[in-house]
């Protein structure tokens, strides 16, 4: 498994993943699991990936291999927008199903696999999808700017607190650092290094991409300083009002009480 985040803001787009692959505690791995299409002045896509590592990584080498052939058909180098980018990596997902998909299934493994998608071509608004397993997706809207793959559980609740469409790219990123801390602590199955990249809206180039390890200074600040300020923050949460609340539990007893001596008089 993997946790990947990806957020579309007026201000640009921002995208983290892990590199961790799972598969039980004697096959724990390290791939990639962003992938970026880069044509300054013209375009930048970013693809990432969950699922099955097989999957991703024929639908990444088919979307290569259709760059490099430059051919007549569509490649992300041809498409006129975003959506028709979606629309291409999709195509591409269901190929790789209609040829995979039944003789995983005799093995039994699922053909289980999730994209995010997202940049910006000349000539429009940056934006962002997530696309399914049988190769449809939807759009990031204002109202939801982000989405996630993977192990999102527990790296949401502070994204649903903090992200809106105008937060800033530099609030965006600390934002999703402390996001994949959350599942990073939570779950065996997330874990580092990550990828980060950032685009600034309009530059058509990519604004900043790192490589976050164990090593990395800043990453290990924000781990340190977020779990100081939560237990900080929970130490000053006043302790429970108990004569309030016993006396919520006593109404609650004598409604029950009531409604049961009801209930005895009608059945005599």
């Amino acid at each position: 498994m993997t946790y990947c985040v990806a957020m579309r803001l007026d201000a640009g787009l921002v995208f983290l993943s892990d590199s961790r692959t799972y598969a039980g505690v004697d096959h724990i791995n390290t791939f990639r699991k962003m992938h970026f299409f880069e044509r300054p002045g013209d375009r930048v896509l970013v693809l990432m990936t969950a699922g099955n590592l097989s999957i991703s990584q024929s639908v990444v080498n088919t979307l290569r291999e259709r760059i490099e052939c430059n051919d007549k058909g569509r490649n992300l180098w041809k498409v006129p927008s975003m959506f028709e980018a979606a629309k291409h990596v999709g195509d591409c997902l269901r190929e790789v199903h209609a040829r995979d998909a039944e003789s995983m299934k005799e093995f039994g493994v699922d053909f289980s696999a999730g994209l995010l998608l997202g940049g910006q071509i000349r000539g429009e608004e940056p934006r962002l999808f997530q696309i399914y397993a049988a190769g449809n997706f939807t759009e990031a809207t204002k109202e939801t700017p982000y989405f996630q793959i993977g192990e999102s559980k527990y790296g949401k609740p502070i994204i649903v607190r903090v992200i809106t469409h105008r937060t800033s790219l530099d609030e965006a990123v600390k934002c999703a650092l402390v996001s994949m801390d959350s599942s990073i602590r939570s779950n065996l199955s997330v874990g580092l290094p990550l990828d980060l990249l950032t685009y600034e809206r309009d530059s058509l180039r990519v604004a900043h991409y790192c490589i976050l390890g164990e090593d990395n200074a800043y990453f290990a600040h924000i781990r340190k300083l977020w779990s100081t300020r939560l237990r900080e923050a929970f130490t000053e949460l006043p302790d429970p009002d108990w004569s309030n609340m016993d006396q919520t539990a006593e109404a609650l007893r004598e409604s029950d009480n009531r409604s049961r001596t009801r209930s005895e008089r009608r059945e005599t």
